[in-house]
Protein backbone atom coordinates (compact mmCIF):
# COMPACT_ATOMS: atom_id res chain seq x y z
CA UNK A 1 0.00 0.00 0.00
CA UNK A 2 1.48 3.68 -1.06
CA UNK A 3 1.47 6.25 1.26
CA UNK A 4 -0.99 7.93 0.06
CA UNK A 5 -3.34 4.98 0.39
CA UNK A 6 -2.27 4.36 4.09
CA UNK A 7 -3.14 7.91 4.57
CA UNK A 8 -6.11 8.05 2.84
CA UNK A 9 -7.44 4.74 4.59
CA UNK A 10 -6.36 6.10 8.24
CA UNK A 11 -8.53 9.04 7.38
CA UNK A 12 -11.73 7.35 6.80
CA UNK A 13 -11.14 5.31 9.88
CA UNK A 14 -10.80 8.02 12.24
CA UNK A 15 -13.59 9.40 10.50
CA UNK A 16 -16.03 6.38 11.14
CA UNK A 17 -14.72 6.49 14.58
CA UNK A 18 -15.82 10.03 15.09
CA UNK A 19 -18.89 8.85 13.58
CA UNK A 20 -19.46 6.65 15.95
CA UNK A 21 -18.32 8.75 19.18
CA UNK A 22 -20.96 11.69 17.72
CA UNK A 23 -23.89 9.60 17.18
CA UNK A 24 -23.46 7.38 20.40
CA UNK A 25 -22.88 10.70 22.33
CA UNK A 26 -26.29 12.00 20.99
CA UNK A 27 -28.05 9.30 22.01
CA UNK A 28 -26.85 8.58 25.21
CA UNK A 29 -27.25 12.50 25.78
CA UNK A 30 -31.15 12.16 25.22
CA UNK A 31 -30.91 10.74 28.77
CA UNK A 32 -30.69 13.30 31.12
CA UNK A 33 -28.63 13.68 34.35
CA UNK A 34 -32.11 13.83 36.42
CA UNK A 35 -33.05 10.38 34.71
CA UNK A 36 -30.04 8.68 36.02
CA UNK A 37 -31.04 10.22 39.30
CA UNK A 38 -34.26 8.95 39.66
CA UNK A 39 -33.09 5.32 38.48
CA UNK A 40 -30.43 5.55 41.08
CA UNK A 41 -32.80 6.68 43.70
CA UNK A 42 -35.48 4.32 42.98
CA UNK A 43 -33.16 1.66 41.96
CA UNK A 44 -34.44 0.65 38.55
CA UNK A 45 -33.56 -1.02 35.23
CA UNK A 46 -33.04 1.47 32.69
CA UNK A 47 -35.27 -0.53 30.22
CA UNK A 48 -35.61 2.79 28.57
CA UNK A 49 -31.92 3.28 27.65
CA UNK A 50 -31.38 -0.05 26.82
CA UNK A 51 -34.37 0.08 24.11
CA UNK A 52 -33.31 3.59 22.47
CA UNK A 53 -29.24 1.20 21.71
CA UNK A 54 -31.06 -1.75 20.97
CA UNK A 55 -33.03 0.26 18.27
CA UNK A 56 -30.26 1.80 17.16
CA UNK A 57 -28.23 -1.65 16.86
CA UNK A 58 -25.54 -1.09 19.32
CA UNK A 59 -26.24 -3.95 21.49
CA UNK A 60 -24.79 -5.87 19.10
CA UNK A 61 -21.52 -3.72 18.08
CA UNK A 62 -19.13 -6.59 18.69
CA UNK A 63 -21.43 -9.32 17.07
CA UNK A 64 -20.67 -10.46 13.94
CA UNK A 65 -23.32 -9.54 11.39
CA UNK A 66 -24.07 -13.12 10.22
CA UNK A 67 -25.69 -13.41 13.97
CA UNK A 68 -27.50 -10.24 13.92
CA UNK A 69 -24.52 -7.79 15.09
CA UNK A 70 -22.76 -4.75 14.00
CA UNK A 71 -19.45 -7.07 13.41
CA UNK A 72 -17.45 -3.61 14.70
CA UNK A 73 -14.14 -3.98 16.99
CA UNK A 74 -13.54 -3.05 20.47
CA UNK A 75 -11.89 0.06 19.26
CA UNK A 76 -15.42 0.95 18.55
CA UNK A 77 -17.12 -0.89 21.63
CA UNK A 78 -14.73 1.32 23.83
CA UNK A 79 -15.68 4.62 22.01
CA UNK A 80 -19.43 4.10 22.57
CA UNK A 81 -19.19 2.82 26.06
CA UNK A 82 -16.82 5.76 26.73
CA UNK A 83 -19.79 8.00 25.12
CA UNK A 84 -22.11 6.52 27.43
CA UNK A 85 -20.27 7.11 31.17
CA UNK A 86 -19.33 10.89 30.00
CA UNK A 87 -23.35 11.21 29.37
CA UNK A 88 -23.81 11.02 32.90
CA UNK A 89 -25.22 7.92 32.55
CA UNK A 90 -22.19 6.92 34.42
CA UNK A 91 -21.32 3.28 35.42
CA UNK A 92 -25.20 2.28 35.84
CA UNK A 93 -25.60 2.83 31.98
CA UNK A 94 -22.21 1.80 30.88
CA UNK A 95 -22.99 -1.63 32.94
CA UNK A 96 -26.42 -1.99 30.88
CA UNK A 97 -24.67 -2.05 27.81
CA UNK A 98 -21.83 -3.41 28.61
CA UNK A 99 -23.26 -6.38 29.78
CA UNK A 100 -25.11 -7.08 26.51
CA UNK A 101 -21.16 -6.93 24.44
CA UNK A 102 -18.80 -8.54 26.33
CA UNK A 103 -20.49 -11.37 28.46
CA UNK A 104 -21.31 -13.51 25.39
CA UNK A 105 -17.79 -13.48 24.13
CA UNK A 106 -17.17 -16.79 25.66
CA UNK A 107 -20.08 -18.01 23.46
CA UNK A 108 -18.87 -16.23 20.47
CA UNK A 109 -16.04 -17.89 19.76
CA UNK A 110 -16.30 -21.36 21.46
CA UNK A 111 -19.93 -21.74 21.56
CA UNK A 112 -21.35 -24.35 19.50
CA UNK A 113 -23.07 -22.89 16.00
CA UNK A 114 -26.69 -24.01 16.88
CA UNK A 115 -25.89 -22.10 20.22
CA UNK A 116 -24.32 -18.76 18.38
CA UNK A 117 -28.06 -19.13 15.89
CA UNK A 118 -30.34 -19.22 18.52
CA UNK A 119 -29.07 -16.97 20.72
CA UNK A 120 -26.38 -13.89 19.54
CA UNK A 121 -29.30 -12.55 17.55
CA UNK A 122 -31.47 -11.79 20.01
CA UNK A 123 -28.69 -10.96 22.55
CA UNK A 124 -28.17 -8.21 19.42
CA UNK A 125 -31.49 -6.89 19.32
CA UNK A 126 -31.77 -6.81 22.84
CA UNK A 127 -33.99 -9.47 23.72
CA UNK A 128 -32.50 -11.90 25.75
CA UNK A 129 -30.61 -10.34 28.63
CA UNK A 130 -27.86 -12.35 30.31
CA UNK A 131 -26.48 -12.88 33.69
CA UNK A 132 -22.79 -14.06 34.13
CA UNK A 133 -22.11 -16.41 37.09
CA UNK A 134 -18.28 -16.21 37.88
CA UNK A 135 -17.22 -14.95 40.90
CA UNK A 136 -17.61 -16.38 44.66
CA UNK A 137 -17.96 -15.57 48.08
CA UNK A 138 -15.36 -18.05 49.38
CA UNK A 139 -13.01 -17.78 46.34
CA UNK A 140 -12.52 -14.20 45.84
CA UNK A 141 -9.86 -13.54 43.01
CA UNK A 142 -8.71 -16.94 43.04
CA UNK A 143 -11.13 -18.41 40.92
CA UNK A 144 -9.53 -21.75 41.01
CA UNK A 145 -10.99 -21.95 43.66
CA UNK A 146 -14.56 -22.14 43.27
CA UNK A 147 -16.87 -24.74 44.56
CA UNK A 148 -19.88 -24.62 42.47
CA UNK A 149 -20.11 -28.37 41.01
CA UNK A 150 -21.34 -29.47 37.99
CA UNK A 151 -22.15 -33.54 38.39
CA UNK A 152 -22.19 -35.64 35.48
CA UNK A 153 -25.75 -37.81 34.99
CA UNK A 154 -27.40 -39.85 31.95
CA UNK A 155 -29.12 -36.60 30.61
CA UNK A 156 -26.76 -34.23 31.53
CA UNK A 157 -25.29 -32.39 34.54
CA UNK A 158 -26.40 -31.32 38.02
CA UNK A 159 -25.13 -27.86 39.69
CA UNK A 160 -25.18 -26.95 42.96
CA UNK A 161 -23.34 -23.94 44.71
CA UNK A 162 -23.02 -20.31 45.58
CA UNK A 163 -22.41 -16.91 43.42
CA UNK A 164 -21.88 -13.38 44.98
CA UNK A 165 -21.93 -10.08 42.90
CA UNK A 166 -24.25 -11.35 39.54
CA UNK A 167 -25.18 -8.65 37.12
CA UNK A 168 -28.54 -8.32 35.98
CA UNK A 169 -30.06 -11.78 37.90
CA UNK A 170 -33.08 -9.62 38.55
CA UNK A 171 -34.09 -9.64 35.21
CA UNK A 172 -31.82 -11.73 33.63
CA UNK A 173 -33.43 -14.72 31.24
CA UNK A 174 -30.12 -17.00 30.63
CA UNK A 175 -26.90 -16.87 32.74
CA UNK A 176 -23.23 -18.18 31.67
CA UNK A 177 -22.35 -20.36 34.80
CA UNK A 178 -18.69 -21.47 36.09
CA UNK A 179 -18.45 -24.60 37.46
CA UNK A 180 -16.38 -27.59 38.81
CA UNK A 181 -16.80 -30.16 36.89
CA UNK A 182 -13.48 -31.87 38.08
CA UNK A 183 -11.39 -31.61 41.45
CA UNK A 184 -8.52 -28.99 41.33
CA UNK A 185 -4.97 -30.11 41.38
CA UNK A 186 -2.02 -28.00 42.76
CA UNK A 187 -0.41 -29.15 39.53
CA UNK A 188 -3.27 -27.56 37.11
CA UNK A 189 -5.10 -25.47 39.26
CA UNK A 190 -7.18 -23.67 36.47
CA UNK A 191 -8.20 -26.92 34.71
CA UNK A 192 -11.55 -28.78 34.99
CA UNK A 193 -13.84 -25.73 35.45
CA UNK A 194 -16.90 -25.60 32.56
CA UNK A 195 -18.58 -22.88 31.17
CA UNK A 196 -22.74 -23.40 30.75
CA UNK A 197 -25.01 -21.02 29.25
CA UNK A 198 -28.39 -22.61 30.22
CA UNK A 199 -31.52 -20.92 32.00
CA UNK A 200 -31.63 -18.92 34.98
CA UNK A 201 -34.31 -20.94 36.21
CA UNK A 202 -35.83 -19.26 39.66
CA UNK A 203 -37.18 -22.56 40.39
CA UNK A 204 -33.72 -24.20 41.44
CA UNK A 205 -31.48 -20.72 41.50
CA UNK A 206 -32.32 -18.02 44.42
CA UNK A 207 -31.23 -14.78 43.44
CA UNK A 208 -31.22 -12.53 46.66
CA UNK A 209 -30.33 -9.20 45.42
CA UNK A 210 -27.23 -6.79 47.60
CA UNK A 211 -27.89 -3.58 48.96
CA UNK A 212 -24.69 -1.76 47.59
CA UNK A 213 -23.27 1.85 47.51
CA UNK A 214 -23.67 2.68 44.11
CA UNK A 215 -24.99 1.81 40.57
CA UNK A 216 -28.84 1.10 41.69
CA UNK A 217 -29.82 0.87 39.02
CA UNK A 218 -28.45 -1.97 37.66
CA UNK A 219 -28.95 -5.11 40.36
CA UNK A 220 -26.06 -7.27 41.99
CA UNK A 221 -27.04 -10.63 43.59
CA UNK A 222 -25.80 -13.68 45.16
CA UNK A 223 -27.42 -16.58 43.82
CA UNK A 224 -28.13 -19.95 45.56
CA UNK A 225 -27.71 -23.42 42.94
CA UNK A 226 -29.79 -25.96 44.09
CA UNK A 227 -29.75 -28.71 41.97
CA UNK A 228 -30.35 -27.19 38.64
CA UNK A 229 -30.58 -29.56 35.46
CA UNK A 230 -28.37 -28.38 32.46
CA UNK A 231 -28.21 -30.71 29.16
CA UNK A 232 -25.08 -31.32 27.08
CA UNK A 233 -25.95 -29.26 24.59
CA UNK A 234 -25.29 -26.11 27.04
CA UNK A 235 -21.80 -26.75 27.12
CA UNK A 236 -19.71 -23.79 25.95
CA UNK A 237 -16.51 -25.83 24.39
CA UNK A 238 -15.01 -28.62 25.87
CA UNK A 239 -15.77 -29.59 29.50
CA UNK A 240 -13.27 -28.63 31.79
CA UNK A 241 -11.62 -25.93 29.75
CA UNK A 242 -14.45 -22.99 30.50
CA UNK A 243 -11.46 -20.81 32.46
CA UNK A 244 -9.02 -20.40 29.65
CA UNK A 245 -12.46 -19.28 27.57
CA UNK A 246 -12.81 -16.63 29.93
CA UNK A 247 -9.11 -15.58 29.66
CA UNK A 248 -10.35 -14.34 25.92
CA UNK A 249 -12.41 -11.64 27.72
CA UNK A 250 -10.84 -10.21 30.26
CA UNK A 251 -8.38 -7.99 28.05
CA UNK A 252 -10.96 -6.56 25.88
CA UNK A 253 -13.15 -6.13 29.33
CA UNK A 254 -10.42 -3.84 31.18
CA UNK A 255 -9.82 -2.02 28.11
CA UNK A 256 -13.84 -1.00 28.09
CA UNK A 257 -13.66 -0.55 31.86
CA UNK A 258 -11.11 2.06 31.66
CA UNK A 259 -12.60 4.09 29.02
CA UNK A 260 -16.05 3.74 30.97
CA UNK A 261 -14.17 5.07 33.87
CA UNK A 262 -12.33 7.82 31.54
CA UNK A 263 -15.61 8.96 30.50
CA UNK A 264 -17.23 8.97 34.12
CA UNK A 265 -14.08 11.07 35.15
CA UNK A 266 -14.98 13.90 32.19
CA UNK A 267 -18.71 13.55 33.23
CA UNK A 268 -17.46 14.97 36.51
CA UNK A 269 -15.07 17.06 35.58
CA UNK A 270 -18.00 18.52 33.30
CA UNK A 271 -19.91 19.37 36.18
CA UNK A 272 -17.11 20.67 38.51
CA UNK A 273 -15.80 23.16 35.63
CA UNK A 274 -19.51 24.78 35.11
CA UNK A 275 -19.70 25.32 38.79
CA UNK A 276 -16.37 26.63 39.00
CA UNK A 277 -17.17 29.28 36.84
CA UNK A 278 -20.35 30.60 38.36
CA UNK A 279 -20.00 29.89 41.94
CA UNK A 280 -18.41 33.20 43.63
CA UNK A 281 -17.05 33.63 47.08
CA UNK A 282 -15.07 36.42 48.08
CA UNK A 283 -16.21 38.19 45.18
CA UNK A 284 -14.53 35.93 42.85
CA UNK A 285 -15.34 32.51 41.14
CA UNK A 286 -13.44 30.16 42.71
CA UNK A 287 -12.70 28.67 39.66
CA UNK A 288 -9.92 31.81 39.92
CA UNK A 289 -8.22 30.03 42.63
CA UNK A 290 -5.33 27.53 41.97
CA UNK A 291 -6.25 25.49 44.41
CA UNK A 292 -9.30 24.48 42.39
CA UNK A 293 -7.92 24.95 38.97
CA UNK A 294 -4.69 23.14 39.30
CA UNK A 295 -6.55 19.76 40.47
CA UNK A 296 -9.22 20.01 37.83
CA UNK A 297 -6.42 20.38 35.64
CA UNK A 298 -4.47 17.50 36.58
CA UNK A 299 -7.63 15.43 36.12
CA UNK A 300 -7.59 16.27 32.34
CA UNK A 301 -4.34 15.35 31.86
CA UNK A 302 -4.86 12.52 33.51
CA UNK A 303 -8.22 11.53 31.88
CA UNK A 304 -5.87 12.57 28.42
CA UNK A 305 -3.02 9.87 29.25
CA UNK A 306 -5.29 6.81 30.45
CA UNK A 307 -7.85 7.04 27.26
CA UNK A 308 -4.41 7.75 24.84
CA UNK A 309 -3.32 4.03 26.71
CA UNK A 310 -6.50 2.41 26.01
CA UNK A 311 -7.04 3.38 22.59
CA UNK A 312 -3.47 1.89 22.01
CA UNK A 313 -4.58 -1.54 24.04
CA UNK A 314 -7.96 -1.78 21.78
CA UNK A 315 -6.00 -1.22 18.67
CA UNK A 316 -3.49 -3.72 19.80
CA UNK A 317 -6.40 -6.33 20.51
CA UNK A 318 -8.41 -5.53 17.09
CA UNK A 319 -4.85 -6.35 15.28
CA UNK A 320 -4.37 -9.52 16.97
CA UNK A 321 -1.42 -8.53 18.40
CA UNK A 322 -0.81 -9.83 22.54
CA UNK A 323 -2.04 -6.48 24.63
CA UNK A 324 -2.12 -7.83 28.50
CA UNK A 325 0.49 -5.39 29.76
CA UNK A 326 -1.87 -2.56 27.79
CA UNK A 327 -4.85 -3.39 28.57
CA UNK A 328 -3.78 -3.75 32.56
CA UNK A 329 -2.41 -0.34 32.39
CA UNK A 330 -5.08 0.74 31.18
CA UNK A 331 -7.52 -0.82 33.62
CA UNK A 332 -4.99 0.56 36.09
CA UNK A 333 -5.19 4.22 34.43
CA UNK A 334 -8.66 4.45 34.38
CA UNK A 335 -9.62 3.62 37.30
CA UNK A 336 -7.42 5.83 39.09
CA UNK A 337 -8.09 8.82 36.61
CA UNK A 338 -11.79 8.16 36.58
CA UNK A 339 -12.41 7.98 40.30
CA UNK A 340 -9.85 11.45 41.46
CA UNK A 341 -11.59 13.57 39.07
CA UNK A 342 -15.08 12.37 40.80
CA UNK A 343 -13.06 13.37 44.32
CA UNK A 344 -11.98 16.37 42.86
CA UNK A 345 -15.77 16.96 41.63
CA UNK A 346 -16.96 16.72 45.13
CA UNK A 347 -13.86 18.80 46.59
CA UNK A 348 -14.56 21.60 44.44
CA UNK A 349 -18.71 21.59 45.09
CA UNK A 350 -17.67 21.48 48.78
CA UNK A 351 -20.23 21.02 50.81
CA UNK A 352 -22.84 20.64 47.87
CA UNK A 353 -21.09 17.95 46.43
CA UNK A 354 -23.21 16.03 48.68
CA UNK A 355 -26.58 16.88 47.18
CA UNK A 356 -27.98 14.71 44.68
CA UNK A 357 -28.93 17.64 42.66
CA UNK A 358 -25.41 18.14 41.33
CA UNK A 359 -24.94 14.88 40.74
CA UNK A 360 -21.02 14.21 41.61
CA UNK A 361 -21.85 12.17 44.55
CA UNK A 362 -23.38 9.49 42.37
CA UNK A 363 -20.66 9.93 40.01
CA UNK A 364 -17.92 9.33 43.05
CA UNK A 365 -20.31 6.31 44.59
CA UNK A 366 -19.80 5.02 41.07
CA UNK A 367 -16.31 5.46 40.08
CA UNK A 368 -14.62 3.77 43.72
CA UNK A 369 -16.08 0.20 42.42
CA UNK A 370 -13.96 -0.11 39.71
CA UNK A 371 -10.98 0.46 41.93
CA UNK A 372 -11.49 -3.22 42.95
CA UNK A 373 -13.33 -4.55 39.97
CA UNK A 374 -13.70 -6.07 37.60
CA UNK A 375 -9.87 -6.75 38.48
CA UNK A 376 -8.40 -4.99 41.65
CA UNK A 377 -5.59 -2.56 41.38
CA UNK A 378 -3.22 -4.82 43.37
CA UNK A 379 -3.88 -7.95 40.99
CA UNK A 380 -2.93 -5.76 37.68
CA UNK A 381 0.40 -4.31 39.99
CA UNK A 382 1.05 -8.57 40.43
CA UNK A 383 0.51 -8.91 36.54
CA UNK A 384 2.62 -6.03 35.49
CA UNK A 385 5.25 -6.93 38.03
CA UNK A 386 5.59 -10.57 37.01
CA UNK A 387 4.64 -10.63 33.36
CA UNK A 388 6.32 -7.36 32.29
CA UNK A 389 9.03 -6.79 34.65
CA UNK A 390 9.68 -10.45 35.81
CA UNK A 391 9.83 -10.26 39.44
CA UNK A 392 9.02 -13.09 41.44
CA UNK A 393 5.33 -14.14 42.14
CA UNK A 394 4.22 -12.20 45.23
CA UNK A 395 0.68 -14.57 46.24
Amino acid sequence: MTATATATATATEQSDLELIRQTTRELARKFDLEYWREKDKKGEYPWEFVKAFADGGWLGAMIPEEYGGLGLGLTESAIMLHEVAASGAGTAGASAIHFYIFPPGPILRHGSEQMKRKFLPKIAAGELLMAFGVTEPTAGVDTSRITTKATKTDNGWVVNGHKVWITNAQNAHKILLLTRTSPRTEENPLDGMTLFFTDLNRERITVREIEKLGRSAVDSNELFIDNLEVSEDEVVGEVGKGFYYLLDGLNPERIVVSMEQVGLGRAALEVATKYANERVVFDRPIGKNQAVAHPLADSWIRLQAAELTAMNAAALFDSHQKCGAEANAAKFLGSEAGFQACDRAMQTLGGYSYAKEYHVERFWRESRLLKVAPVSQEMVLNYISTKVLGLPKSY
